[in-house]
């Protein structure tokens, strides 16, 4: 009997003579599973709706809801004061010794900033052998990097010189922090100025900033000692303790180095092309 249910159920179970098994839908659902969907670029979807609903409006009157959240949005944007010192320092060189500085202010929020910035340096006890006061706009065009634009006004050497001032700053891969500016005088001439610097930790207060500066000119412009080509490179090593991170002195070397035609300008005036000296000053921000 148990024999004959068995084999009564695998007659069932077998398809007829004839007769094939659909395996269409299981294909089917073999190739959906083999091939992904078809998703936009990831990064190149358009972004979500801006939510219409808001939760609270069903507690509270809307009217004093929108209110708030326009205060909340208002509360996100911010605008700031600081000053900032990266160099204030003396220059000892052998038998002529100097200073020198570089820093700058900056009033406005995370996207848009009004920047003021100077640097300069010369010879202690008299006049700056080279002084520049800059007056900028800088917008951030990523969390990275900035664009700036503005004017720039050489104080020394004379004859005075006023440039507009086309730039970019921020912050390249591995924390390098660098920045590129072209200049136009009111002359007609053009300089071009590159930089970058880093800050090593060796301990969480102890730090080493390497740093070099380059400077072009594409005319000759005699008037103020410089010729076409590769004009200045400067070279540095500054290690600062960070008694708090607003305030470190510093110690280091710093050469600077006159080329090409500017060089031989230089030594036509009675001067030397090249200098190091070991400096000792201050970093600060308010």
């Amino acid at each position: 009997m148990k024999t004959a249910l068995a084999f009564a159920l695998a007659l069932m179970a077998t398809p007829a003579a004839g007769q094939e098994m659909d395996h269409s839908q299981h294909a089917a659902a073999a190739r959906d599973a083999e091939t992904p969907a078809e998703d936009p670029e990831v990064g190149s979807a358009p972004p979500p709706a801006v939510p219409a609903d808001h939760s609270a409006d069903s507690y509270f009157p809307p009217e004093r809801m929108a209110q708030a959240r326009g205060v909340l949005v208002q509360e996100g944007r911010f605008s700031t004061l600081a000053l900032k010192i990266d160099e204030l320092e003396y220059r000892a060189v052998n038998g002529r010794d100097g200073y020198g500085w570089a820093g700058e202010a900056w009033y406005g929020g995370d996207i848009d900033r009004l920047v003021v910035s100077s640097e300069g340096e010369g010879e202690t006890g008299h006049a700056p052998e080279r002084a520049e006061l800059r007056a900028l706009w800088r917008r951030a065009l990523d969390p990275w990097w900035n664009v700036e634009i503005g004017a720039r006004h050489d104080f020394r050497p004379d004859p005075e010189r006023t440039y507009a001032v086309v730039g970019i700053e921020g912050l390249a891969p591995y924390w390098f922090e660098v920045e590129g500016q072209l200049f136009v005088s009111n002359k007609g001439d053009v300089h071009l100025r590159a930089g970058a610097n880093y800050d090593q930790r060796i301990t969480q207060r102890l730090i080493v900033q390497p740093q070099v500066e380059l400077n072009a000119a594409l005319q000759d412009v005699p008037e103020i000692g410089i010729a076409a080509g590769l004009e200045r490179l400067e070279l540095g090593a500054r290690l600062r303790y960070e008694i708090t991170p607003q305030f470190a002195p510093y110690l280091g070397v710093h050469w600077e180095r006159k080329l090409g035609g500017t060089a031989d300008l230089t030594r036509a005036a009675g001067e030397k092309p090249s200098a190091v000296s070991a400096v000792f000053g201050i970093r600060a921000w308010f």
